[in-house]
């Protein structure tokens, strides 16, 4: 048996009809795929910009109502740190700030400019200096009386 009659015999027509079967099936797939990929890229691109805008109302709402609960050892360091952001004067940078800390022998000057940073004590100007927030700090002091 040679030829057609070899084909025939195994089959192959069926094989190679099936075989141009799959091949288109995967072509349209692919093509409905690429027809429909901007619609799955607008999905994407709209949940990305909500999650981005919760994040900004976070931040914005920690940055209305910071949280003041400070234990007593940091109340101290914020008086001391503060005297010596008035020595080395505002703007400044936390570097310097730390260098200062540690040449006055303050107790734990990172974890301390840490804390003070997270209840926003001390914030950024935006030009990579650090400024105290006198708002912050009354508030913190109308707490304390309280």
């Amino acid at each position: 048996m040679v030829g057609l009659e070899a084909i025939s015999a195994h089959n192959g027509w069926a094989m190679s009809v099936l075989g141009i079967s799959i091949v288109f099936a995967g072509l349209l797939l692919l093509s409905f795929a690429v027809s429909q990929i901007h619609k799955a890229l607008e999905f994407w691109d709209n949940c990305y910009q909500r999650i981005k805008k919760l994040r900004q109302g976070k931040n914005r709402q920690n940055a209305v109502t910071p949280d003041l609960t400070l234990p007593d050892d940091i109340k101290e360091s914020a008086r001391q740190f503060k005297l010596l952001i008035e020595r080395i004067g505002e703007p400044f940078l936390l570097p310097k700030l730390l260098d200062f800390s540690e040449k006055r022998g303050l107790l734990h000057p990172h974890s301390s400019i840490n804390n003070l940073l997270q209840v926003k004590l001390i914030i950024p100007d935006g030009t990579g200096h650090f400024l105290w927030n006198h708002e912050v700090e009354r508030n913190i002091q109308k707490r304390s009386r309280v």
